[in-house]
């Protein structure tokens, strides 16, 4: 994924947030709550919002706008330099949608998502992030890294009711046998991963994922709490008639 940064092939990159995100931290705030939790002794804390392979950050000024402090983690030395770029039209501060709330802050980390350094260097630690936002991350990813994947984010996600897991689910149009990246990410590779993290899934020699070949959800898996069609997304995410398929769930631990 680097390389094709420093070789400016970033087809996933439309520089600007998806508008599907801003619409579920509108609409699903009940789900969600609010950016900012009081806690006895401690005042008002902001929540922790991380968006793992963050490209050039703008989901993070988004989360930021919204009251969360954003964390944007990149593997690639040249993405973290396109954050550095975008972070520049913003000063100093991201303005506030609800000045009551204020905004956050936005912090780029340079690490692999599925090891510890970061959130040392960082000083934080697993558990610790009231929302996760995936969007390019998981079909970027061979599906042979997926069990990972799953089991990476239930370490990192806050437990319930507090954290919630955002997927938006992209490519779900795409034939699996072309292989990718982005790889075919239909809503069901989604619940069956997150529902059995760490465990390996069977995909058919087509790149079909084979469900229902687990019969439970293992005690580390997560729940999805709600999962729609968005009235708005990238125009990738969308047919030739313009009809949305992309989709959105959100998810959170047992």
């Amino acid at each position: 994924m680097g390389d094709l940064w420093k070789e400016e092939q970033t087809p996933w990159d439309r520089g600007t947030h998806n508008p599907a995100l801003e619409d579920t931290l509108v609409q699903k705030s009940d789900i969600l709550g609010s950016a900012v939790s009081s806690t006895e002794g401690k005042g008002k804390q902001r929540k922790k919002a991380l968006v793992p392979g963050c490209g050039r950050g703008v989901d993070c000024f988004l989360l930021a706008s919204f009251g969360y402090d954003a964390y944007g983690l990149e593997y690639s030395t040249t993405a973290l330099e396109a954050c550095q770029k975008e972070a520049e039209k913003y000063g100093d501060s991201v303005k506030p949608r609800d000045p009551d709330v204020g905004s956050g802050k936005v912090v780029f980390l340079q690490g692999d998502l599925f090891k510890d350094e970061w959130l040392k260097n960082a000083g934080l630690e697993e558990g610790c992030f009231d929302l996760i936002y995936d969007y390019t991350f998981f079909c970027a990813l061979n599906p042979s890294l997926r069990p990972g994947w799953a089991l990476r984010h239930t370490q990192l996600l806050a437990p319930s009711p507090r954290g919630h897991l955002i997927c938006l689910e992209f490519p779900t149009m795409k034939d699996p046998a072309l292989g990718g990246p982005p790889f075919a990410s239909i809503p069901t590779a989604y619940v069956e991963h997150l529902s059995h993290p760490g465990e390996d899934i069977p995909y058919d020699d087509k790149g079909n994922i084979e469900a229902g070949t687990r019969e439970k959800v293992n005690e580390k898996g997560l729940t999805r709490v709600a999962h729609w069609h968005p009235e708005r997304t990238h125009e990738p995410g969308k047919d030739a008639d313009g009809n949305v398929m992309d989709y959105v769930s959100i998810w959170r631990h047992q």
